[in-house]
């Protein structure tokens, strides 16, 4: 479990093709225009979770890069595929009982990957308006939470099709959100409470068909 707060960014060194997908080879050394290069973390244990751009990965190495295998299946349906050597992902280490939860609950599990449509630079924000594919169960609510590559950010407007979230200067100080560009595609989660009540709905709604 995550809460969507990016505690570093770290630029990718390598994404090499492996029998099972590929191996993400990412500087040990984060860096933020707003701290500078940050000191590595000294208790990472081979094994543990920690949120890639908001996908849930597998630390597999941590010697002169981190590195984490990314299956067929997350490549498919994820963002992380088409990153390139350079471009910062954002890391989450797992919430641990007891941490604060200045975000909202994220499992780290990519619902639909979204398109960059419109960046509008305003005065003291950015909004982007971002799609969603038509048949996606995806959904937002105006003020409600997304998760965005991995960073909780809040809803602006909402339609079914697609969203808008306002991204204010200390987000893009810390985050890689200043590389993406229209056209790009973002791994998004919906919040992990509408996804329940959305389930439940649906069920509901098979159930109704089932008896008529």
């Amino acid at each position: 479990m995550f809460t969507g707060l990016v505690e570093r960014t770290h630029k990718i060194t390598a994404l090499t093709p492996s029998e099972a997908g590929a191996r993400l080879h990412l500087e040990k050394v984060a860096s933020s225009s707003l701290d500078g290069h940050l000191a590595p973390w000294e208790d990472l244990q081979k094994g543990e979770s920690i949120a890639v751009n908001g996908a849930c990965l597998t630390l597999v190495e941590d010697g002169e890069t981190l590195a984490f295998d990314v299956i067929h299946e997350t490549l498919r349906k994820t963002s992380l595929g088409q990153r390139q050597q350079g471009e910062g992902v954002h890391l989450e280490r797992a919430l641990k009982i007891g941490d604060r939860l200045g975000g909202h609950y994220v499992t780290g599990h990519i619902d639909t990957l979204g398109r960059l449509e419109v960046i509008d630079n305003l005065a003291g924000e950015v909004i982007w308006q971002i799609s969603v594919p038509a048949e996606s169960p995806f959904k937002t609510v105006p003020k409600g939470s997304v998760t965005v590559d991995g960073v909780s950010l809040t809803v602006v407007e909402s339609q079914r099709d697609q969203f808008s979230v306002a991204l204010i200067p200390h987000t893009l100080e810390v985050t890689s959100f200043d590389e993406r560009k229209p056209g790009d595609l973002l791994n998004l989660e919906m919040d992990h409470f509408g996804r329940w009540v959305e389930s439940l709905l649906q069920q509901r709604f098979n159930d109704e068909e089932d008896q008529s």
